[in-house]
Order: C-alpha cells, then structure tokens, then sequence
C-alpha cells in the first residue's frame, strides 16, 4: 500500500472508531436531561438515581470518546499536510469554533454534573445537565459544519496569488444545505444509539430480575424518546439524500448503482449485483418512482446515471486544463489579465483538472485516453456503497420497529412480561453502531476520489511522508486504540455489573463513582 492508501485506512480507522463513542454521547446526554428534568418536576428518588446511573455510563463514554477525538485533528498536519495549507483557511475555522464554543462549554458543565449534586440546587444542576447535552450537540454541529463544507465546498474561493482555497462568505460555510441536513441526520442517529443503549441495558435487568423500577421507567423513557428518534432519522435521512442528489449526484448514482440515465422519475433499486467491470446491475428488483421522489422531490427531473457523470466530468476536465493552463501563465506574470479572467471563468472545474496528475505530472500534455481514465476514476466503489446504504436504511427501519413495541409494552404496563422483546432488545445493542458506521461509510467513500468534493482529490493531500513512516503510526493507533476499547468494555461492564447503589443517608449513590467522589470532598 503506497502512502495515500495508508493514509486513508489510518484516519478512516480512527474517524470510524472515534465515532463509536460520539452518537452515543449524543443520545445518553439528552436522555439525562430527560430523566433529570422528570426528577426536578416530581421530585421522586428514582428518577434521581436514574440519571446519577446512566451519567456514570455517560462518563465513562465522554472520556474515551475525548481521548479518541484529539488524535484526529492531529493527523491533518501529520499526514494531510496540503490539505491543511490549501484547505486550512476555510476547514480550520470550524474546528476552532468547536474547540472554543462546545468542547469547553461541555468539558466545563461535565465537572458539575457529576461533582454538583450536593453543592448545586436541583434546577440549577438540571441547567448544568441540559448544557452539557447542548455542549455535545454544538461539538457535532461544528464537527458536521467543516465536514459538510468538504462535502459541498461553499462559501469560499480559489486565490491565485496566494495558492489557497479562503472563505468568501462564511455564512455560506455555517449555513451549507449538506451540512445541515447531515448535523440533523447525525444527531437524531446519536439520538437512536442512545435510546438502544438504555434499552438493551434495562431488557439485561429485567431479564435478570436486578433494578425494577429502575430498568421499567428507563426503558419507558427509552421507548418513546427513540421512537420519535427514530422516525426523525428516516425524515432527515431523506432531506440529506435531497441535497446529496443536488450536489453530489455520483455519490447517489453510485449508491444505487444506476449506470444509465433512466425516465423520470427513476426507480429504486431494492435489490442487485453491482459489478463494476461490466458497468451493469444484475438481478434488479426495483420500486417505481422512488429514487426520483428522494433525489428530486418531483416526477419530472432526471437522476443521472454514472454514464452520463463520466462523460460530463471529462467536459469539466477540460475546462479544468484550460483554469490550469490560465493559471501557469498567471504564476510567471501576475499581472497578465488575460490569464486571471480565463482562469476566473474555469476556477471551478480546476480540481476536476488535478485528477489528470495521478497519472502525469504534465498535465497540458493529457491525451484523450488520459483524460478518459481520469474521469472513470470519479467513480467511487459501487458494490460497498450499494450495501452499505440497503443495510443501514434497514436497520433504520427495525429500530421503528422496536421502539414502538416498546412504547406499545411500556405504555400497557407489560414490559416484565414480555421476555421475548426483552432479548430482542438486549441483543439489539450493537446494531445502532453499526448502522452508525455504515452511514459515515457511505457519506465519505461516497465522495472519492476528493477528500474536497470538486476541489482537490484525495491523492494530492497526502503529507511527504514515507509509507514506512505511515504504517509506524498506524501500528501505534491500533494498539492504542485497543488497549482503549478493552479499558472502556471493562468499566462499562463494570459499572453495568454494579448498578445504581444506596448510599447510608437514603439517597442514591453509583458505586464507581465513591471513590472520585470522595477524593473531591
């Protein structure tokens, strides 16, 4: 593997192990709002000890999911160097935003929560609790900003004289349609992860008899808070399909593996063998209109096919040479007007010209063949992708499924009974992170060969760094990372194991939390 293909494995190993821990914040910080908030309006124990529990779990997730986070912003300087001076202006700013608006602001609020309960009034450590749910939702929305601007490049302009990409209009960046629609796509899916979570470990104490009344109104809480998830992720997820299909037509066509242009409006494919050789799906089983509706929201636009984006990228190719061949000319006489106004009118087909440099360095020279291939390699992986989505739109559908169960059981008071939804729901826990990844999988595969849609291809942002030295790092990241995932696996256990505790003055107590507590007083 050559240094942009070990690149790739190690920040996509790290950004997808990172991300087994951020849905899961997401979901289990507003869930204690909820709990909290209940405890607050009723004053009830139970509800108290509730939220003390699920934030002990909660705590233990913020750490490693902390811990996992800030090597990745690391890896932009140490194996995406161009990237970070092309791109840095405009991808930086959010990432700063973050750190200052929502790590802080969570990080802060986290201490009281755990440490506030004696020292705090109950509305005010309630407030402490909704603000580090708003602290984790602020950390993904600026997170979800900067990826959406890779995804959908607004807001910002190539300059010649500086060789750059620099924002233009930074409310183009915050408010870019990718962006938001991928922020509240995420975030319900944190939502769901967080509700499954709570459940499964609710069905465990049910099912083993330990915790009642405690396993009984969390899963009640659950239920219904993921149901509404639930549904949500289904409605965003389809806003994000629109905007995908305005703006990153290959990504859809090649999810649904469609080669040719079909009549609006196009089918669905529910099921197909993608092969790629032969630019063809065998075994289509289809649903009228479908993909039309979700890519269009109309039955008289066309969906693109992968045929027609080929042939269209080799016309940006072109126009791409002539923003590069402008540009050259530019760089040898800054002040050659000619020059800047051909390559202002070209600028945005130059990152399609940049595909030519992986296969020659002197790209005014490209051959009709070179500039074939280049534009075939704006087809990202059709198989993976294909079934990525099927199984993640299905298990967005079981979870409907299951969490109205739920709510139906829970809401007839025959939650204990019901031992079959218990194991179902118990062993239900891994598959909201799976669908998570699945969905991270699909938006950044998606959009190979840029790691900036249209801009810049993922081949050129690579750091000048030996393979050798890549796969050093690698290594450390996956024994790290693993010596993390056993450390996480035995304190949730852990404190899964112990449950919620009484303390000797009546009021609940997690017992993996005495210790830190006592060392705080």
């Amino acid at each position: 593997m050559d240094v942009v293909q070990l690149s790739r494995l190690q920040f996509g190993l790290t950004a997808m192990y990172h991300f087994l821990f951020v849905p899961l914040t997401l979901g289990l910080a507003v869930l204690l709002g909820i709990m909290e908030s209940v405890y607050v309006m009723t004053g009830r124990e139970i509800w108290r000890q509730m939220t003390k529990f699920w934030g002990v779990l909660f705590g233990i997730n913020f750490a490693m999911g902390v811990a996992t986070g800030i090597t990745m912003e690391f890896q932009f300087g140490m194996n995406w160097a161009y990237y970070s001076h092309y791109v840095g202006d405009v991808f930086g700013a959010p990432l700063a935003i973050e750190g200052l608006m929502a790590f802080f602001l969570e990080a802060t609020f986290i201490g009281l929560f755990f440490f506030g309960w004696d020292r705090l009034s109950r509305v005010a450590h309630l407030a402490v609790t909704w603000l580090v749910a708003l602290g984790s939702n602020l950390s993904a929305l600026w997170i979800l900003i900067a990826n959406g601007w890779m995804q959908h490049p607004v807001g910002a302009r190539f300059n010649p004289d500086t060789m750059r990409m620099e924002v233009t209009d930074f409310s183009q960046v915050i408010f870019n349609p990718v962006a938001q629609a991928k922020f509240v796509h995420t975030v319900s899916a944190g939502y769901v992860t967080g509700a499954v979570f709570v459940l499964a470990i609710s069905a465990l104490y049910l099912l083993l008899g330990r915790h009642p009344e405690l396993a009984k109104r969390s899963m009640t809480v659950a239920a219904s808070f993921g149901l509404a998830a639930a549904l949500s992720v289904v409605v965003l997820g389809d806003e994000s399909g629109y905007t995908a299909g305005e703006n990153q037509k290959m990504k859809i066509a090649a999810i649904e593996s469609m080669w040719n242009t079909e009549p609006a409006p196009a089918s669905f494919t529910l099921f197909g063998l993608p092969n790629q050789e032969t630019h063809r799906t065998d075994y289509e089983v289809k649903v009228p209109w479908m993909l039309g509706l979700i890519a269009t929201r109309s039955i008289s636009t066309e969906v693109p096919g992968i045929n027609d984006l080929v042939a269209h990228a080799q016309t940006r190719i072109r126009s791409g040479l002539i923003a590069y061949r402008a540009l050259e000319k530019l760089r040898a006489d800054r002040s050659n007007a000619d020059a800047r106004a051909a390559l202002e009118a070209h600028a945005d087909d130059l990152g399609y010209a940049l595909l030519l440099k992986k296969g020659r360095p002197d790209i005014l020279n490209a051959t009709d063949a070179d500039v074939e291939t280049a534009a075939w390699s704006t087809v990202p992986q059709v198989s993976p992708l294909f079934w990525s989505f099927r199984l993640m739109v299905g298990l967005g559908f079981f979870f409907i499924l299951l969490f109205a169960v739920g709510f139906y059981l829970a809401s007839t008071r025959r939650l204990v009974s019901a031992r079959a939804f218990l194991w179902v729901a118990l062993l239900s826990l891994p598959l909201p992170w799976i669908a998570a990844e699945l969905g991270w999988f699909v938006a950044e595969v998606g959009r190979q060969p840029w790691v900036i849609e249209g801009v810049l291809p993922t081949f050129l942002a690579v750091s000048s760094l030996s393979a050798g030295n890549v796969l050093t790092t690698l290594i450390g990241f996956i024994v790290f990372y693993s010596t993390l995932l056993v450390v996480d696996v035995y304190l949730m256990v852990k404190a899964i194991r112990l449950g919620p505790t009484v303390t000797e003055a009546g009021r609940p107590e997690p017992t993996i939390m005495a210790p830190l507590r006592a060392q705080a007083e």
